[in-house]
């Protein structure tokens, strides 16, 4: 039977393979002797093709096409699944078959956003607090798979960590079958349906769209990087695989406790207030990471920023889907989507580039300072709470 809960089996799923493939691929990738400064391409490479056709996408959806988008994405990421688990013996084809995930995953998520914006209007912090606590939940169950395959070793059997990838990603496809149906958009009139009548806003939205859009980039782009270069740090420093599956995990469960309380969180402190020191927080916890310590206090750490870091997004979603007009719902969080994925291909490519001078403990002191200077610019440009 369709419902509303099949869309949050599907936001889990969705998760729980991208949380999955994409540290097992910089594991791969050092496994077969990739030197540690090019880690971070794998990220970018993620976000390489949906930089590009992003909004294309949510104009697609705009105009009805969720349920295809959602099919297509599913059937992108199972065959990447195939691909990257038996033809990866190079850093140039796990850059390729990343890049197609990446594609696969961006049309699956604005698929899943248009629905949970079109269910959930009236309770717009709720339904994007509930859609990304599940999505969380896939997050915390990702690392976890990590440490059960890794054990003790401090690397895991990527073989069998690709498997499991590319039977999570079946299993969404057929779910994607049981998802609620989408009405398509009803649009502005005389807009004729175009990207510039989609895009023409007053200033005032205009200046909080882009606010909202630099506050999830710069919040998505320190989570890939802490997925990515965790494990770097944990192999630096002789630390087990299986602890940093727990770490990571440590971190999503955080982040989805943030998101569970969020409609209480953002009644009592105001969305524009909460995002900003949501993001100083999560700001100063990346940067500490840094610091040589025990492991215990990585893990403290760890939870202090997931539980910031795990605000920013959902926020951002309610903040474009409020501010959008009627009809370009999905234009305007496919514009996020493509804002997320700048962040995921150019900020850690240019880390990369600068990880043999600065170290990896070098990546989490430059992306603590980045959030810090994002939640300045989004407390400028994004209005005040209503």
């Amino acid at each position: 039977m369709k419902s509303p809960a099949a869309l949050l089996c599907h936001a889990f799923l969705l998760q729980l393979a991208a949380y999955i493939v994409r540290p097992t691929s910089a594991y791969r990738a050092i496994e077969l002797g990739v030197d540690p400064e090019l880690v971070g391409l794998i990220a970018a490479s993620f976000a390489l093709i949906p930089l590009v056709v992003a909004v294309s996408v949510g104009r697609w959806n705009d105009r009805g096409h969720v349920l295809p988008s959602l099919l297509i994405g599913g059937a992108l990421m199972t065959g990447a699944g195939l691909g990257i688990h038996l033809w990866s013996g190079s850093l140039a084809s796990l850059l390729i078959w990343n890049a197609v995930v990446g594609l696969g995953h961006l049309l699956a998520i604005v698929g899943q956003q248009t629905l949970v914006a079109e269910l959930g209007r009236e309770r717009l912090d709720s339904a994007f607090g509930t859609y990304t606590f599940v999505g969380s939940l896939g997050q915390a169950a990702a690392p976890l798979v990590l440490s059960v395959v890794g054990g003790s070793a401090v690397l895991p059997d990527t073989g069998l960590l690709f498997v499991i990838y590319t039977v999570t990603c079946a299993v969404l496809l057929a779910v994607t079958g049981l998802l609620p149906s989408a009405r398509k958009a009803d649009r502005r009139p005389g807009d004729g349906g175009t990207l510039r009548s989609a895009l023409r806003v007053p200033r005032a939205t205009r200046r909080t769209m882009t606010g909202a859009m630099l506050l999830s980039m710069l919040v998505l782009a320190a989570v890939d990087l802490i997925q990515v270069y965790l494990p770097a740090l944990g192999v630096e420093r002789e630390i087990p695989s299986a602890t940093i599956g727990v770490l990571l995990a440590v971190r999503a469960a955080a982040t989805m406790a943030s998101r569970l309380g969020l409609a209480r969180l953002t009644a009592r402190v105001g969305r524009n207030r909460l995002a900003h020191l949501s993001t100083i927080v999560a700001g100063l916890a990346v940067a500490a990471l840094a610091l040589p310590g025990p492991v215990a206090v990585a893990g403290i750490l760890l939870a202090v920023a997931g539980f910031a870091l795990g605000i920013g997004q959902p926020l951002s979603m309610t903040i474009v889907t409020a501010a959008a007009p009627a009809g370009t719902t999905s234009t305007w969080l496919a514009l996020r989507l493509s804002g997320n994925r700048v962040g995921q291909s150019v900020i850690p490519a240019v880390l990369s580039a600068f990880t043999a001078s600065i170290g990896t403990s070098g990546i989490f002191v430059i992306t603590g300072i980045g959030l810090l200077g994002t939640a300045a610019t989004a407390r400028i440009l994004i209005a005040d709470d209503p």
